[in-house]
């Protein structure tokens, strides 16, 4: 059953791809449930289907089949159109490579977001300022990535992720560039800044002192959830 309240349901997911003339299972019946404030570790190895699923919930990619709802909507038959909107306005995304705008300062890092959402102008400026003032980016909001550290570059994808209030956000190994004090440093800071919007997360990560910071640990092995 369907709970309308969650941020996240997957319901018998599979997504399966032809190469060579056989079919090569990415995701195998995957059921996952993310509730409303809460946090997910997603662990598994390298190619264990950790990227599909989460290109799955953040309408990257469409299943081949099951179902898919996130935020009480279901995305599972939509459009690429569709997909499109559903991804400016629902999700978040942090990549493990961070792929913030090189020529673009902070600030417009997070504006470039709401370029395509449902702000402009002097609101998405105030939205922009307000996030960069919270993750303590105040008085780097001229710089560009360049003149960032590690860590910074990191609290502006997060602000990044949060510009559309997303009901979910996803995390793409968010620490595997950074040495082990920032890597905490940054896991509390996603910790802290998903509580406190009441904000859903999964993080992928194959690095286990990444759980401690997180509610609740799923693994995934070829394809298959151990939830």
């Amino acid at each position: 059953m369907i709970n309308p309240s969650s941020a996240l349901h997957m319901s018998d997911v599979r997504k399966t791809y032809q190469v060579g003339g056989e079919e090569v299972i990415a995701l195998d019946h995957a059921d996952l449930t993310v509730a409303l404030d809460e946090i997910v570790a997603l662990v598994g190895p390298s190619g264990s289907g950790k990227t599909t699923l989460c290109s799955i919930a953040g309408g990257i990619l469409s299943p081949t089949s099951g179902t898919v709802v996130v935020g009480g909507e279901e995305i599972t038959h939509y459009s690429p159109k569709q997909l499109t909107k559903f991804r400016q306005n629902q999700v978040g995304f942090v990549f493990q490579t961070v792929n913030l705008v090189p020529f673009l300062n902070a600030r417009e890092n997070l504006l470039v977001v709401d370029e395509m959402g449902r702000r402009e102008g002097r609101p998405a400026r105030e939205r922009a300022d307000r996030l960069l003032r919270e993750l303590g980016l105040a008085d780097r909001a001229n710089n560009l990535p360049r003149q960032l550290s590690g860590g910074q570059k990191q609290r502006v994808a997060i602000g990044r992720a949060l510009m559309n209030e997303p009901k979910l956000v996803l995390f793409d190994e968010p620490t595997s560039a950074l040495d082990t004090e920032l890597g905490a440093q940054v896991m509390g800071l996603i910790r802290d800044e998903m509580k406190a919007r009441g904000t859903s997360a999964i993080v992928v990560t194959h690095d286990e002192r990444i759980t401690g910071y997180c509610d609740r640990t799923v693994r995934i092995v070829d394809g298959v959830l151990d939830a």
